[in-house]
């Protein structure tokens, strides 16, 4: 067992209430820090380069801050036939994209990095997700935009949410990836930093 005293800080590189909802999944005490950073793609970079960048930036800039902690990051980004997908900010576009992805399958790349300072090592992983749609109706997409509005969401959906009644399946080593956090692969990350998961408190 792990003392809460023994424990590092950790302090998790977001104001995502969806990767804050996740990260509580462990049970671990954390604080959160919003990363100051420009996240304009690069020319010429692919999504998956930019999505490892920016987690690892955002990792950085935290931990700049701060000292003795463990910082944990995470960026994603959605392609569609190769091309990265946004956010469509009202329901004209929103109901285009939809309407684009029906019958078909978009990937979700979710970057993560932990940098443990304790030990001076930076983790860094990707995690891939592939999201098959079903043949959608117009009706489909209209029910469901004016249920859930998801307009400042990539994809014009929340998996979390309503999303889930437009999917055919989804093929993912790790189903908290899409929602923003793969905490697999976040747990294998703490564990090489020598946190005990399952974390009891005493």
């Amino acid at each position: 067992m792990q003392p809460l005293s023994e424990l590092p800080s950790i302090i998790l590189a977001s104001t995502s209430i969806f990767r804050k909802q996740l990260l509580e999944k462990l049970g671990l005490p954390f604080t959160t820090a919003k990363p100051d950073i420009d996240e304009t793609p690069l020319a010429q970079e692919s999504v998956e380069e930019m999505v490892n960048r920016l987690s690892l930036a955002k990792a950085n800039e935290v931990a700049s801050t701060v000292q003795n902690a463990i910082i944990i990051a995470s960026d994603q980004s959605a392609v569609f036939k190769e091309k990265p997908i946004g956010k469509p900010h009202n329901y004209e576009n929103a109901f285009s994209q939809l309407k684009g992805f029906s019958g078909q399958s978009i990937d979700f790349l979710t970057g993560l990095v932990v940098i443990d300072q304790v030990h001076q090592k930076t983790y860094q992983s990707l995690d891939t997700t592939k999201v098959f749609f079903r043949k959608l109706t117009d009706n489909d997409i209209h029910n469901y935009l004016m249920l859930e509005q998801p307009f400042e969401c990539a994809g014009s959906f929340k998996s979390e949410g309503l999303g889930i009644t437009l999917f055919e399946k989804i093929e993912s080593s790790d189903p908290n990836a899409l929602i923003g956090l793969p905490l697999i692969q976040l747990t294998t990350h703490l564990k090489a930093s020598g946190i005990q998961l399952p974390y009891l408190k005493t």
